[in-house]
């Protein structure tokens, strides 16, 4: 489960602040994040993750208080407990597709790369069907080819919770659809949590439920 609690996050030198009193995400369920731009959803996801901490408040991920952890326990935490999907998709220009779908194993020291997690990078990238870009490099993709790479490196370590940050953006029908599927299709096999950012009002009929941020938000 996923609870926020007397929440209170501001931007240093921004008059933007997210107050939220009380906000739970049921575990195993997966779960869509709507509202205008600007009103604090991506705001929301880096909180979860332990990227940015509040002011006041408490942040709680499968009995982990997010917030309450150093700032290296929170990195580790995210690499083993969070699988996020940036908005632009934080690839490293210097690295091919296979060692970006890597990159988690590759920076953390606890976190081995063996044939069985290579055979696994291959495994998802055949599945959203990017296994023939492995060599290539970012400035070789698509754009949605680097939005599947992103996809395969936020799945790869098995994590509980995945946060996804429009992970359909800019995606053709048949595309979007796809990258749903896989995501839901991972929640079902593993019993993870879902949290998906979207402005796409047509996939919210495959979601357990809808936080609207425009309601929940109050100031």
């Amino acid at each position: 489960m996923i609870q926020l609690n007397q929440l209170h996050y501001r931007y240093p030198n921004s008059d933007f602040h997210l107050e939220i009193g009380s906000l739970k995400i049921e575990k195993g369920k997966k779960t869509a994040v709507i509202g205008p731009s600007g009103f604090g959803k991506t705001t929301l996801l880096n909180l979860v993750a332990g990227i940015i901490t509040p002011a006041e408040g408490t942040v709680q991920v499968n009995d982990i208080a997010v917030n309450a952890l150093p700032e290296k326990q929170r990195r580790d935490y995210r690499i083993k407990e969070i699988g996020f999907v940036f908005q632009d998709f934080k690839l490293l220009e210097y690295l091919n597709v296979l060692d970006n779908i890597l990159l988690p194993f590759r920076i953390n020291s606890v976190m081995n790369i063996d044939q069985q997690i290579k055979d696994a990078a291959r495994h998802i990238a055949a599945s959203l069907n990017i296994e023939d870009k492995l060599p290539r490099y970012p400035s070789r993709l698509s754009h949605g080819e680097r939005q599947r790479v992103a996809i395969c490196r936020a799945l790869l370590n098995k994590p509980p919770v995945i946060l996804a940050d429009e992970p359909t953006g800019n995606l053709d029908p048949d595309n979007k659809h796809h990258i749903m599927k896989i995501l839901f299709n991972y929640v079902d096999s593993y019993g993870a949590t879902l949290v998906t950012v979207t402005h796409d009002h047509e996939l919210l009929s495959g979601f357990d439920s809808v936080i609207d941020f425009q309601k929940l938000r109050i100031k």
